[in-house]
């Protein structure tokens, strides 16, 4: 792929000829709109340089919040941890998606599973934290599973306590209608890409690998699969999971949040790097050299990349709830999981590749993680001042700055659409990268806008 031109703010001055962009429509939203319909949503639906952000209700609202965790989060390929964690069979991974607890394992077979968290006798929760099992054995009445699902034993099962002159009033085993075939574990779907597990508590949902898109192919090269955890971070964030999202997309606020980043992400050397699928992607090209960057660029590069790849960093948000920065030399991932209309708690991990990640000394390593941990401060930051002025009943939404948002444009759309009850997954760009300074491709000048959203398919 060729490198786009870069293009800056000041290349395109508009003159008095022009038609000058639509002001973003003035909006009088009740205290709590219809978030199921279509209409709530008018100002973001318009093109990107006509529109509005989404409605602040949508980032502080409880009663958006708890519609949101159905109509978005169990409705989508949700990431929940590193594909490492549970490489082995026995290995147990907890977590929480739409507010119900999971369990993601891989059984005897090595096949990766994902069960609801709760025994089929009475509910209880089989297992609190990550851990490593031969099986599950409910704390309460000691029904038992295999990593499979399977419901191997209701009392009496192996190493129970009950006195052998007892154990006959406890046994289940005669009673009528009862067949250990119907309460196995309650599957979830689960998939892997690259270094992240995904589960889906929707059965109508498409697969992962059309949710992604074209996303796969863009990041092979980076052979994401072959990556390892160096470092591990986690955060507790006081601010709604979109205002984290947000950004993360968007460049805007680079130069004044993040001064040290902009020495090697420079704002005018960001272009869009968007295909179909539910994510949005950026990308910066070339990476500014700079050696005062805690060891950015200090790693040697993953084995293999083409030459686009080893002078590009590519940053991808999957919706919902995956963040993705893919460097030469190593890739930086945040996975988010709502804990409320106004907190997040954040995994975040550094991975390189496995031969890099042999031969690097452990300092180097700890440096760059030291890095990313500061920058990423940087961003809790300011989205959490963000919480406090979108809380603030006198604030209506603002206009998109389109010429940095566009990517922030299309993740409020993909919202808008699983809020709705629209099934789809947008198109992408229809050539190479685009500029997101000018908003437009370099080699057609066409302002990219999303498709209608009128037209889609209802669940």
């Amino acid at each position: 792929m060729p490198v786009p031109e870069p293009r800056t703010p000041t290349d395109h001055q508009p003159d008095a000829s022009e038609p000058r962009p639509a002001d973003p429509p003035s909006r009088h939203i009740p205290p709590e709109p219809d978030y199921l319909s279509e209409a709530t949503y008018a100002a973001t639906r318009r093109p990107v340089d006509q529109a509005a952000t989404l409605l602040p209700q949508a980032y502080r609202s409880p009663s958006f919040y708890a519609l949101e965790r159905q109509q978005v989060f169990a409705r989508s390929w949700v990431a929940v941890t590193l594909a490492e964690k549970v490489a082995r069979s026995g290995q147990v991974v907890t977590a929480s998606v739409a507010g119900m607890p999971i369990i993601v394992t891989r059984d005897g077979d090595g096949e990766l599973r994902a069960f609801h968290n709760v025994c089929r006798h009475r509910g209880t929760q089989l297992v609190t934290d990550d851990c490593a099992l031969r099986r599950f054995r409910c704390p309460y009445h000691s029904w038992t599973y295999a990593l499979d699902g399977r419901l191997l034993g209701s009392p009496l099962f192996e190493g129970s306590d009950i006195p052998e002159d007892q154990q006959a009033l406890f046994d289940t085993s005669h009673r009528r209608g009862f067949d250990q075939r119907d309460y196995g574990l309650l599957p979830v779907r689960v998939a892997a890409w690259g270094h992240i597990v995904f589960v889906n508590l929707s059965e109508a949902s498409p697969a992962l690998d059309e949710w992604l898109g074209d996303l796969p192919d863009r990041l092979a090269g980076y052979r994401l699969d072959e990556s390892v955890a160096v470092g591990e971070l986690s955060y507790d964030v006081r601010a709604n999971w979109k205002l984290i999202a947000e950004n993360f997309m968007e460049y805007y606020h680079l130069p004044w949040v993040h001064p040290e980043l902009a020495k090697v992400s420079r704002v005018d050397d960001h272009h869009r790097f968007q295909g179909p699928g539910m994510y949005t992607g950026t990308c910066t090209t070339p990476i500014s050299q700079d050696p005062s960057t805690s060891g950015w660029l200090s790693l040697p590069s993953t084995p293999g990349l083409n030459d686009d790849d080893a002078i590009s960093g590519r940053f991808l948000w999957v919706t919902p709830n995956l963040a993705i920065s893919v460097l030469p030399t190593h890739t930086f991932t945040i996975i988010v999981t709502p804990d409320g209309p106004d907190r997040t708690r954040e995994q975040a991990v550094l991975n390189v590749h496995r031969d890099i990640a042999a031969d690097t000394d452990a300092s180097a390593l700890a440096d760059l993680t030291r890095f990313w941990d500061h920058l990423n401060r940087e961003d809790i930051e300011i989205v959490e001042r963000g919480q406090l002025g979108v809380s603030s009943d006198a604030f209506p939404g603002g206009p998109m700055c389109y010429r940095f948002e566009e990517p922030l444009h299309r993740f409020q759309n993909m919202v808008i659409d699983r809020m709705v009850g629209i099934d789809r997954i947008p198109e992408g760009d229809p050539r190479g990268d685009t500029s997101i300074v000018t908003g437009s491709s370099p080699a057609t000048g066409s302002t990219q806008t999303e498709p209608d959203p009128s037209v889609g398919v209802r669940a």
